[in-house]
């Protein structure tokens, strides 16, 4: 581009004579062999900018999605999910659009006008000083105006961003919504912040609009100042025609590049503030850390467990103890059972156990290993785990059993699913295993669900086995299929149980009762039945009959 000028000068300064058309045809060819060159360097830099635009983005997603699901659960209860989608969707996208896209054009407009304005000195020095004192009055403006761009450009993704947490939740929920008819409402709620995310997003364009006609009015106002000092010198016959134009040419070419920086200014401050969202959550380190030098794990596990003298309180309601002075043992093999009433901390112990959370106080062994010293990753390996709500994700129900242990062959995924019981209810399935399952597993029954859980946990082979209300929003039928695929389970393992019912933890080697965070009681079904305490007020309490009765 930047020969062009220096073409039309020389045709204008020769005059469009006879006795010069060849050399005319010389520079019109030179012409055409730059505008061939220009296309294929274009197009190499369009394919290659792009690229670099999908790899960033690729290897963004893939950093941010990698250190976002290591965040141990107590990153979760202070940041939405649905935020985290929109930082990983949303605001990845746009930067995307800025490195593949408004890159490219911002530096190739930089090289256009670093290299205008070296030949603006180059063809008049004089003319060129006013050029100069232009540059600072124009970048002035677009430096305050681009922090105030960027500022706004945090706050619209932030909007923006709680638009998809609104969404996602009355989405992930609408059977629930539509059950208490609670449509209109949300749809109201739903325009109110939308509404926010549009002024928030109008504010950032009146900040750029305002910017791109200020800078183009500085621009193209110093040109026409420039163009009626260069006339004088023509009509003075201290500078040529030719020499004007090729100078015109020049702050035109300036002129362009600066607006064109001026449009992709406000992009590029926008992907700024799109790049601090998604640096924020990189920059948050796992309050759950591996140890520099983790201890190992005997091999193989024997699943023994102690708790010894636990206080625990949770990161977002640390003014609550949810364990205080909580001791026990399990020996390998041995089934504890943990019983209370809701709130009680029967589930918190399952968590340390897994070190979603490390206690404030005391030490939790796992095969005489502080889980503390050792790795989190190796320490979950040794348990399997069947929860109250079973996880199901969107693909087949081969692949929902195959999570347990995801280099299991096929042949291994059917008797799991054996032992779990899941084999009575797969041949009413439209394709066996390889039937999609839905979001969230909607086909399935909650006792399917459970069974489901339990092939995971057949699956892993763990020594360790959590049980956590397994049973206990199930009907009858269901629990009595669950509780037999879990007897299976059972064997060998260590296991420790969470249960409200307490018909399914009679058979527990030893029950330890919880309140308050604190054990109460401990010791085998029929020596606590026979105790006036809370474990008898409990049993009285579901079966509704004298205690002798409960015990039978």
């Amino acid at each position: 581009m930047l020969f062009v000028p220096l073409t039309v000068r020389n045709v204008i300064d020769e005059g469009f004579s006879t006795e010069n058309a060849a050399v005319i045809d010389q520079y019109f060819v030179a012409l055409m062999g730059v505008a061939l060159l220009m296309g294929v360097t274009s197009s190499l830099r369009f394919f290659l900018v792009s690229w670099i635009g999908e790899r960033v983005v690729t290897d963004l997603r893939a950093a941010v999605f990698d250190h976002v699901v290591g965040q141990s659960p107590a990153f979760f209860e202070k940041n939405h999910t649905g935020e985290i989608q929109s930082r990983l969707t949303a605001d990845t996208t746009l930067i995307k659009t800025v490195v593949g896209s408004t890159a490219s054009i911002a530096l190739r407009n930089a090289f256009t006008l670093v290299g205008a304005v070296s030949m603006l000195i180059y063809t008049s020095a004089k003319l060129s000083a006013l050029v100069l004192l232009a540059i600072p009055a124009i970048a002035f403006p677009l430096l305050i105006f681009g922090r105030l761009v960027r500022r706004l450009s945090r706050k619209s993704q932030d909007t923006l961003a709680d638009t998809n947490v609104f969404a996602g939740e009355a989405l992930s929920f609408v059977q629930t919504v539509q059950a208490f008819t609670h449509e209109d409402a949300d749809r109201g709620r739903y325009r109110n912040v939308v509404e926010v995310a549009f002024r928030a997003a109008r504010e950032r364009l009146i900040a750029r609009a305002t910017l791109t006609a200020l800078v183009i009015f500085l621009v193209f106002g110093f040109i026409a100042g420039i163009l009626w000092v260069g006339a004088q010198g023509v009509l003075e016959g201290t500078m040529s025609g030719g020499l004007l134009s090729q100078f015109v040419l020049y702050a035109l070419f300036s002129a362009m590049s600066m607006a064109a920086l001026t449009e992709v200014w406000g992009d590029l401050q926008l992907a700024a503030g799109a790049s601090e969202r998604l640096f924020e959550l990189l920059s948050i380190d796992p309050e759950i850390k591996i140890p520099i030098d983790p201890v190992a794990l005997p091999d193989p596990g024997e699943g023994r467990v102690s708790f010894e003298d636990i206080e625990f309180a949770y990161p977002t309601r640390p003014e609550v103890s949810a364990l205080g002075d909580f001791s026990f043992s399990a020996e390998a093999g041995e089934t504890i059972a943990i019983v209370g009433p809701s709130g009680a901390g029967k589930s918190t112990v399952l968590r340390l156990l897994l070190r979603f959370y490390d206690p404030i106080r005391g030490r939790i062994r796992v095969d005489g290993v502080d889980l503390r010293d050792a790795d989190p990753t190796d320490v979950r390996k040794r348990m399997a785990i069947v929860p109250q709500e079973t996880a199901i994700f969107t693909e087949s129900l081969r692949e929902n059993i195959r999570y347990g242990r995801p280099d299991a062959t096929d042949a291994e995924v059917e008797h799991a699913s054996e032992i779990a019981l899941v084999d009575e209810f797969v041949r009413n399935l439209p394709r066996g295993y390889d039937t999609l399952l839905g979001e969230n597993g909607m086909t399935l029954s909650g006792g399917q669900r459970q069974r489901v859980a339990i092939a995971r946990a057949v699956l892993k082979d763990a020594p360790i086995l959590l049980l956590d209300e397994a049973t206990s929003s199930l009907d009858s039928q269901s629990e009595r299929l669950v509780q037999q695929a879990l007897e299976r389970l059972k064997a060998g393992r260590t296991t420790i149980v969470i249960a409200h019912r307490l018909s399914t933890v009679r058979g527990a080697d030893r029950i330890l009762v919880v309140d308050g965070g604190r054990i109460v009681a401990s010791g085998p079904h029929d020596d606590l039945i026979r105790e006036s305490g809370l474990y008898a007020d409990l049993a009285r309490m579901q079966i509704d009959a004298p205690i002798g009765a409960a015990a039978d």
